[in-house]
């Protein structure tokens, strides 16, 4: 009845979220949620809606991280599409930089820039937090 009571609630707060702040964090959170909950279901939901809050980046690291991308002045990909979480890039095409330790961003996320936009990208190269 608590797993229910708290799956519950927790469904109730990720509805409760503005759908930009969610595509930004939600999956990441979820993912991670799931991991390290003591439910895989619960936890997965309340990492989903800790995750939407601050993305991979800190909500504070994002107009230091955007000003530290345009300062290197490396080239933008040229992509057809929405740049938007969950679109996987091509491997050999792009340019994948690695994100600087003071971001505290955990191993294994890399950055691009994809029309002028900087980006965040897991090792299968799909696009996880936008930098707007």
């Amino acid at each position: 009845m608590t797993n229910k009571l708290l799956l519950s609630l927790a469904t109730a707060g990720l509805l409760a979220l503005p759908a930009a702040a969610q595509a930004q964090g939600t999956l990441r959170g979820a993912a991670e949620g799931a991991a390290v909950g003591a439910d895989g279901i619960v936890g997965g939901a309340v990492g989903a809606a800790t995750g939407t809050v601050g993305g991979i980046l800190g909500v504070d690291d994002r107009p230091r991280f955007r000003s530290y991308v345009r300062e290197r002045g490396a080239r933008s990909y040229s992509w057809g599409g929405p740049v938007r979480v969950g679109t996987v890039l091509p491997e050999d095409s792009v340019t994948y930089y690695d994100v600087p330790t003071e971001y505290r961003v955990r191993p294994g996320y890399r950055y691009t820039i994809v029309n002028d936009q900087p980006v965040l990208v897991d090792r299968g190269h799909r696009i996880v937090e936008v930098i707007d």
